[in-house]
């Protein structure tokens, strides 16, 4: 009988993030039931990265727990997100949120929007 081999995570969160996600969440006014990460058409390099408070779990939702955080994965950006890394970080000038995500294959100047290819090989077909 064959085994099922585990599924891979889609993304994971550093400490920092993970914190800055909480810090955000409890003061809300609405309940949140996780943070929905995505991807979109737009900007000079063809993507952007989405987040947003979602109320509710969606149905084809591919949920994340990590660190205390429940991530909500939009399903058309799964394969654009497998592997990613969400980082936050802090510097004279700004903080923000950081993708380290190895499907990215460049960036534009300004940071806004990035050029995606879809994740390959072994981790994108145990999906």
């Amino acid at each position: 009988m064959a085994t099922a081999r585990p599924r891979p995570q889609v993304m994971r969160l550093t400490e920092a993030a993970a914190d800055r996600i909480r810090e955000l969440m409890a003061t809300s006014e609405r309940p949140i039931a996780g943070l929905r990460v995505g991807v979109r058409n737009g900007g000079c390099a063809g993507m952007a990265y989405t987040m947003e408070y979602a109320g509710e779990v969606a149905a084809n939702d591919e949920v994340v727990e990590d660190k205390g955080v429940r991530l909500l994965i939009d399903p058309k950006a799964v394969l654009f997100l497998l592997g990613t890394e969400m980082d936050y970080r802090i510097d004279k000038l700004s903080s923000q949120f950081v993708f380290n995500n190895p499907n990215q294959t460049s960036a534009c100047g300004c940071g806004e929007s990035v050029q995606l290819t879809p994740a390959q090989g072994e981790e994108a077909g145990a999906r």
